[in-house]
């Protein structure tokens, strides 16, 4: 079947991350590659199959019972997150995070409108901080300000690949940017839930014990899914739109399930997270009756997975917004990954992108005056886009 497929004429190409994924994403060497969908659902729905995060180190301090829940596989995983789907389900979103969205959302095309200007990827940061914040609990700090901190605690400088010493400069700067977004943004928090807990994600984990340096943690994870990638996406899908008249039409004239379909083909041709890691607990049969060996670790290439002829179809780096349902698949793909550790938040993720998109394209005069620059974050392993400039009518 991949023979075939891989005779198939690819068609066109209309990725934008293309580029910089294949000169950045690099499979360690002690893993073995998984391009094929069939294979790479496998090991992301396999019960043997656990995360093999490429972590250096532990974290101190953490016991399993305090790891973030992305590092944690079995019944306690299970469990951790069967206690947090609360915060994003589809009933949480719309009676409270859509508020949020919609607040942000109208407040950032205010000031667009006022000015007459804007930086999407600044813009889509404040929206993503603002819904994040709002279901972890991180609500005691200035908002804008926490962006800006949590924008500047995964960026790199060129001082960071100096020989010898950017190591050691790199290590120094991540310690003083964890510590100022705890003491700033982490700690308030933590204090005001313990004298008065909400429905938020901080509450959640006091209530379990957790230690405060085990919530920091857990707030640079979410920090991490739930601010910096859903940017990226959000930035990825007004660059599609923006410059795309047939697209924008098409996203505008659609209703919110279509909208989300359209939003879904462009995160399966621009994941933002390149890879996953899955290692075998034990000897597993592959999807074509390959054995894999207990031990085995997996390098899961998820954008070549999304790609992958067998599953997709003709054409598969071209938009095809019907693609997911003429193919019977899960209309994100694997991008959002799959089985139990699929991404807790990607419906937040999609309902927020789709708020900002539609208010977007509906400012009158909006056009693209620059697009973004495309480099690599490689604390999410994906694409980062920055600059993107956009002008309105001013009103």
């Amino acid at each position: 079947m991949n023979e075939i497929a891989s005779d198939a004429m690819p068609g066109p190409d209309e990725r934008r991350s293309a580029a910089i994924a294949a000169s950045r994403v690099e499979i360690p060497p002690y893993a073995k590659p998984a391009r094929e969908f069939a294979l790479v659902r496998h090991l992301l729905r396999s019960p043997t199959a656990r995360q093999d995060l490429p972590l250096e180190g532990e974290i101190p301090g953490a016991g399993q019972d305090q790891l973030p829940v992305i590092m944690l596989d079995g019944e306690i995983h299970r469990e951790r997150r069967t206690s947090l789907a609360r915060f994003f389900s589809p009933k949480a979103i719309k009676d409270h995070h859509r508020a949020v969205m919609e607040a942000t959302t109208a407040a950032l095309m205010a000031q667009l409108r006022c000015t007459g200007r804007g930086q999407i990827d600044l813009m889509s940061m404040q929206l993503a901080c603002d819904v994040a914040a709002a279901i972890v609990g991180l609500t005691e700090s200035d908002k804008a300000a926490m962006a800006r901190r949590i924008r500047l605690t995964f960026e790199t400088s060129r001082a960071d690949s100096l020989a010898l010493i950017g190591p050691l400069i790199k290590k120094a700067k991540t310690i003083y940017k964890s510590l100022s977004f705890f003491w700033l943004d982490v700690k308030p928090a933590i204090r005001a839930r313990r004298a008065s807990p909400g429905a938020d994600i901080i509450s959640h984990l006091i209530e379990l014990g957790y230690s405060e340096r085990s919530i920091l943690v857990d707030c640079l994870t979410y920090a991490t899914a739930g601010m910096l990638t859903t940017r990226e996406f959000t930035v990825m899908v007004a660059w599609y739109m923006l410059d795309r008249d047939e697209l924008r039409a098409q996203f505008l004239a659609a209703d919110e399930a279509a909208q989300i379909e359209i939003l879904e083909e462009i995160l399966r041709l621009e994941p933002v997270a390149a890879l996953l890691y899955r290692r075998a607990e034990e000897d597993m049969t592959g999807p074509d009756g390959e054995a894999i060996k207990a031990g085995e670790r997996f390098a899961l290439d998820i954008r070549a997975a999304n790609t992958d002829t067998a599953a997709t179809g003709a054409c598969p780096y071209a938009f095809d917004a019907e693609r997911a349902r003429r193919e019977k698949v899960t209309g994100a793909w694997l991008s959002f990954g799959d089985g139990a550790h699929r991404c807790p938040g990607a419906q937040v993720a999609l309902a927020e992108t789709r708020v900002f998109i539609d208010a977007l394209l509906r400012v009158p005069g909006i056009r693209l005056e620059t697009p973004p620059n495309v480099g690599w974050c490689d604390p999410i392993g994906g694409y980062e886009l920055h600059g993107a400039i956009v002008v309105c009518d001013r009103g």
